[in-house]
């Protein structure tokens, strides 16, 4: 005897609350990026403060010293995430001698 699948049926339930909880994750996972710009990713202010666990202020000093590339629109400031990571890099001091 076949059994007729409906919404009802517990293993129809189970993957629709499964498939919901995927779109939740996905949804909090992606809340927090910034889409790209020809192929570059732009960060603000305070996403490029919180990376570099510095002030915001400490930020205009870098800046105001050129010590950090940025893109300034209108009151806006953008920092290409490859500029941050340039400036990591250039800045990355070894710690074992070879």
């Amino acid at each position: 005897m076949e059994e007729l699948i409906t919404k009802h049926n517990k293993d129809v339930i189970a993957f629709f609350e499964g498939l919901e909880e995927i779109i939740t994750c996905m949804e909090t996972a992606f809340s927090d990026t910034s889409p790209l710009f020809n192929g570059e990713r732009y960060l603000t202010d305070r996403e490029v403060s919180a990376l570099l666990k510095v002030s915001r202020r400490t930020l205009q000093d870098y800046r105001s010293q050129r010590v950090i590339s940025y893109i300034q629109l209108g009151g806006k400031t953008l920092y290409r995430e490859s500029d941050i990571q340039r400036l990591l890099e250039g800045n990355y001091i070894e710690a074992f001698r070879k």
